[in-house]
């Protein structure tokens, strides 16, 4: 599938901005190992800024410039070894950034990636809390032969990092993290139990989290009605508008440090699930900074 050289977050709608001058920095963690089913999600952060170029330049719920804060996006990032040298790599690239005070959004990858970005974060930050949208809990403390495997995130999470956690829009689960929500006091919000036209499951959400919160967005959390291209989709998720409303309260009442969006896998023929992500990735630098 043939993918278009490297192009910044936003293309051309966006001033170049000098790494030191910025005050978003957008890294492509070009990472896929052991998936559970399909397959793409590697060259996903690549797909994301081909369609980034594509937006308009104002948010249109806002009518302000999403990019207006100063945007850098680093160069890909392809990690390489074993699993847990990987992650060390991708903790490495998001060290700097965190730690130079500017708002880190890491691109995907599968959800393996979110462990470095997050130990990186929570080096800093040990009292921050990780917000997870997703169909599933990635409670697993092994999968595939690996404790870096993308359905073990948040059993690192949890148990390595010792970190706070909110699980929004589950709908799969295994009996091994059955037993995982209760050993570390878990309260998934399960998205059978999350009515559409109620939106009381927001205030909820952000009423559980600490002060300060990472986000890590898996894709298949949103229904694959709205996002068909990602490698485990499962239905019954959550509209593009639950979460950006979701995205945009988390925003406005904490203090986000860093997002990330993983799990995008291109379907060939088709930019809607690519285009949705990219809007997502907009939604969080404008009412996450």
């Amino acid at each position: 599938m043939k993918i278009a050289p490297f192009i910044p977050f936003g293309g051309n709608e966006l001033d170049v901005v000098p790494l030191e001058a910025a005050r978003a920095v957008v890294l492509p963690l070009c990472y896929e190992q052991a998936v559970s089913y399909g397959t793409g999600c590697g060259k996903g952060p690549l797909h994301l800024l081909e369609a980034s170029a594509q937006m308009e330049s104002l948010d249109e719920e806002t009518l302000t410039p999403w990019g207006a804060a100063g945007i850098h996006t680093l160069a890909p990032l392809f990690p390489q070894g074993d699993p847990e040298t990987a992650v060390a790599q991708m903790a490495a690239a998001a060290a700097p950034v965190l730690e130079g005070g500017q708002f880190l959004l890491t691109l995907g990858g599968d959800h393996a990636v979110s462990i470095g970005p997050i130990s990186a974060a929570a080096a800093l930050w040990p009292d921050m809390g990780v917000l997870q949208v997703d169909a599933h809990l990635d409670l697993r403390d092994r999968w595939q032969g690996s404790r870096y495997n993308h359905a073990c995130v948040m059993r690192r999470v949890v148990d390595d990092m010792g970190l706070a956690a909110v699980q929004v829009g589950i709908r799969a689960v295994a009996p091994e993290e059955v037993e995982a929500i209760d050993r570390f006091g878990l309260n998934p919000f399960w998205a059978h139990r999350m009515d559409p036209a109620d939106t009381g499951w927001i205030d909820a959400v952000v009423a559980a989290l600490p002060e300060r919160v990472y986000l890590t967005i898996d894709l298949d959390g949103l229904n694959p009605a709205v996002l068909p291209g990602t490698g485990t989709p499962e239905p019954g998720g959550l509209t593009y508008r639950q979460l950006v409303a979701l995205v945009r309260a988390v925003g406005s009442r904490k203090t986000v440090v860093a997002a990330d969006i993983v799990e995008l896998a291109k379907i060939p023929g088709t930019q809607v699930s690519e285009y949705t992500a990219a809007r997502i990735a907009a939604k969080i630098l404008l009412f996450c900074l």
